[in-house]
């Protein structure tokens, strides 16, 4: 599958509209950013499943702003509109398949009860 660019503009329909999504935040000065591309080029090829979308940081820097972005590469997970990992540094590629692998493997109903308890709890100290 080909690589999807991701811009504000754009962002919230391709995360609501597939139900997993790795987001690659990276710039083209950035020489660790150039080394995860062939990485997140080749996995997008074994993972037809899963949407793989890049942000690039200097022309989409408000988005970046928004999810706080402050070391490039970061990979970003989503699954059912859920940030379910977010970790910068580029990864080998048994890396990132791990991930695919753990994120295909959660339970979400178990996530979105875990967000509600941490929500109640967090309004239990305000």
């Amino acid at each position: 599958m080909a690589i999807v660019n991701l811009t504000k503009d754009t962002f919230r329909d391709i995360i609501s509209g597939n139900d997993t999504v790795l987001v690659d935040f990276w710039a083209p000065w950035c020489g660790p950013c150039r080394q995860f591309a062939p990485v997140f080029d080749s996995m997008s090829e074994e993972h037809p499943d899963v949407v793989f979308a890049k942000v690039n940081t200097e022309e989409q820097q408000e988005l970046a702003g928004y999810f706080n972005i402050r070391s490039i590469p970061t990979l970003m997970a989503f699954r059912q509109q859920i940030i379910v990992f977010s970790q910068p540094g580029a990864l080998p590629p048994a890396g990132l398949a791990t991930v695919i692998e753990k994120v295909a493997e959660l339970d979400m109903d178990e996530v979105r009860r875990q967000i509600a308890a941490q929500e109640k709890a967090d309004e239990g100290r305000a």
